[in-house]
């Protein structure tokens, strides 16, 4: 926008305003969606990551029980929803959704882009090639449509991701000029839904904005996270993806982003056990995770409310969840490196102590993920310059995401007109959008309007 390369989107910067908000952990694509379209947490809504393992055996199949969204089973996603908690396509009196992982409350004929033959085997096509400009025609295509179904049918409420930004940074690093061409149909596409609108007398009226679901950082080194869980100690069968038919497997290792996992232990269990009932027996797998220069922060969840957070240099600590209050005690050090323990009386008290931080709202989001029903036993977040798949990716990931780190956590939100109050998180947006469109508010949202 500085170099005058985004002309709609600086326009709309100097009209309406810029912030930075944090997006959700973890933040990968997927999980990070329900945060725009059901103002909730991800784990809080089941999807603790873009694979994970169900040990309760209930919602997946045999003979795996696991769940990856990089693929055929996208298709599962709204199933995998709680259905208590609905979704903004369920609340407004028309929508429309394009590219959208989250469609429950959409008719087929308001889903741009959505999983056909066709266009599944061209998505499929263009990731295992690795064809990084095919997801900009993909891009282009869906900006059409869009731009085309607004101006003759002005539904309430669109949604429409444009994946090349993200596509071509993992491709070629997230600074690189296809990155800024990706960025540039993002700009004409907000460039063209404003001058429809202003053509037909109507853009003071229309709210427009701009935001991500995650950052992106660099990857330098690649952890074969599978492979090392399985070398630990006198060796553990795992199951991971794309390899998932094992027999009598000990460890489910569960990628997102690259850089964030969950550890699934003691499998045959099917209900789920907590670090307290298996720190005896594991505590040895969680010190070679901690000595692995790829791993940063190791979380394991004690309970539906409280969690352990570890790192090697900085020590333990707890986080602990009580209804709308949240607390950070250190145990032995300090690993999220706030620099004081706190004792906060709402998420928003929570967010402005971790503001500053390198882990950006983590007290609240730690504490919802670890205490979610489809969460690991261990979940790591990845340390800078790695991520914990090294192998099956089409393309050598040159930027990656999904841990906890400010990078990977801040996001822009651009809008068209300034709000009321200041927008904190992306769970802010659809309860904005909800009051923007004159529509009520779900219960236990964990956003609020900014309207």
């Amino acid at each position: 926008m500085d170099r005058g390369e985004l002309p709609a989107l600086a326009r709309m910067r100097d009209e309406g305003g810029l912030w930075t908000i944090t997006s959700c952990f973890p933040s990968v694509t997927g999980p990070a969606y329900a945060p725009f379209l059901m103002g909730r947490f991800p784990g809080d809504v089941g999807l603790p990551g873009l694979r994970w393992f169900d040990r309760s055996r209930t919602t997946c199949t045999f003979p795996d029980y696991t769940r990856s969204y990089v693929g055929h089973q996208m298709r599962e996603l709204d199933r995998d929803l709680d259905p208590d908690a609905p979704t903004i396509f369920e609340r407004c009196r028309s929508s429309l959704g394009a590219l959208s992982v989250i469609g429950r409350g959409l008719e087929s004929r308001d889903r741009v882009g959505s999983l056909t033959l066709r266009s599944a085997l061209r998505a499929a096509t263009t990731h295992f090639r690795g064809d990084v400009r095919g997801w900009l025609a993909i891009d282009r295509d869906v900006s059409r449509e869009v731009v085309e179904r607004v101006r003759r049918e002005r539904p309430a409420y669109v949604f429409a991701a444009l994946t090349g930004v993200d596509k071509t940074s993992h491709a070629e690093g997230h600074d690189s000029p296809v990155v800024a061409e990706a960025l540039g149909i993002v700009d004409q596409t907000a460039a063209q839904i404003r001058a429809d609108a202003e053509e037909r007398g109507d853009w003071n009226d229309m709210h427009l904005w701009i935001s991500s679901d995650h950052g992106h950082s660099p990857v330098r080194e690649h952890e074969d996270l599978a492979r090392f869980v399985a070398s630990v100690g006198d060796g553990l069968r795992v199951v991971a993806h794309p390899w998932v038919f094992v027999r009598n497997p000990d460890v489910a290792v569960m990628v997102s982003g690259n850089a964030m996992a969950h550890l699934y232990l003691e499998l045959e269990r099917t209900v789920r056990p907590f670090w307290r009932d298996l720190g005896e027996r594991w505590e040895h797998l969680v010190g070679a995770l901690l000595d692995r220069p790829s791993v940063d922060l190791v979380i394991l969840p004690t309970s539906e409310t409280t969690a352990l957070v570890r790192n090697r240099e900085r020590g333990v600590a707890e986080v602990r969840r009580h209804g709308s209050h949240y607390s950070y005690r250190f145990i032995d050090g300090d690993p999220l490196g706030i620099g004081a323990e706190l004792i906060c009386e709402s998420s928003g008290d929570a967010y402005e102590a971790t503001g500053e931080s390198d882990y950006p709202d983590s007290v609240v989001q730690i504490s919802h993920l670890a205490g979610a029903a489809r969460s690991g036993d261990v979940i790591l977040s990845a340390a800078r310059d790695w991520d914990f798949r090294a192998r099956y990716e089409p393309i050598p990931h040159r930027s990656a995401h999904g841990a906890l780190h400010r990078e990977h956590m801040l996001v822009p939100l651009l809008m068209s007109q300034r709000p009321n109050l200041t927008p904190r998180r992306t769970t802010d947006l659809m309860a904005s959008a909800l009051t923007a469109v004159g529509a009520e508010l779900p219960a236990r949202l964990n956003g609020e309007s900014f309207l």
